[in-house]
């Protein structure tokens, strides 16, 4: 059997010569098994019909395989030629022929050097893929987070928007002068209670003096 893994034949006919030719030398060997096992049937029969044979079963069954392993030998010797000549004359395609699918490699031939800078380039051109889009989802990721704070925002200046139509009914004039009017006083207060706290640990200091 041929070593020679033929990868444009099989790419051609779908399938290995190789294993085209073991079919058919398991085929071939298959019939002669049962061309022998009718041979001994028909001498069985004819010996039976003889008076005074004295052949045995067992002897002419001796016989058979003796003759059986006679032409094996000689099958598998013409076989061997046989499929020398098949993968030489009838599987084998030529040097120069190329197949249908393969005519792009005639227009655009490549160097090894050449196809493994391109496999360079598209793995660059992947991780590329893989960072951009890694970049997509956080920007996706920060949109959201900007969606939720701007809807907190819009909340708190309807609120405010709502505090200042309250100012506006009760007399109190423009809201932001109020805010900053209200925030002074809240300094004020602060400042007050700190002073308060302060004179009142004094005199608790005094207290315990006394």
């Amino acid at each position: 059997m041929s070593v020679d893994p033929m990868a444009y034949e099989t790419q051609f006919f779908g399938f290995t010569p190789q294993t085209c030719m073991l079919r058919v030398y398991i085929a071939f060997q298959d019939y002669l098994f049962e061309m022998m096992l009718v041979v001994e049937g028909v001498m069985l029969k004819k010996l039976d019909g003889i008076p005074g044979c004295k052949v045995s079963p067992s002897q002419i069954r001796k016989c058979t395989e003796k003759f059986l392993l006679f032409m094996k030998e000689h099958f598998d010797k013409l076989f061997a030629k046989m499929e020398e000549v098949l993968l030489q004359l009838v599987l084998n395609i030529p040097k120069n022929v190329l197949l249908p699918e393969d005519k792009v490699q005639e227009e655009y031939p490549y160097s090894k050097e050449e196809f493994q800078a391109l496999q360079d380039e598209l793995r660059q051109l992947q991780q590329q893929c893989r960072a951009e889009a890694a970049v997509e989802q956080a920007l996706r990721a920060e949109l959201e987070e900007q969606k939720v704070v701007k809807a907190e925002l819009e909340k708190i200046l309807q609120c405010f928007d709502g505090v200042e139509s309250i100012c506006r009914e009760h007399g109190a004039g423009n809201f932001k002068e109020s805010f900053a009017l209200l925030t002074q006083n809240s300094k004020k207060l602060q400042d007050v209670l700190k002073d308060v706290e302060e004179k009142s640990k004094k005199m608790k200091q005094h207290d315990q003096l006394m």
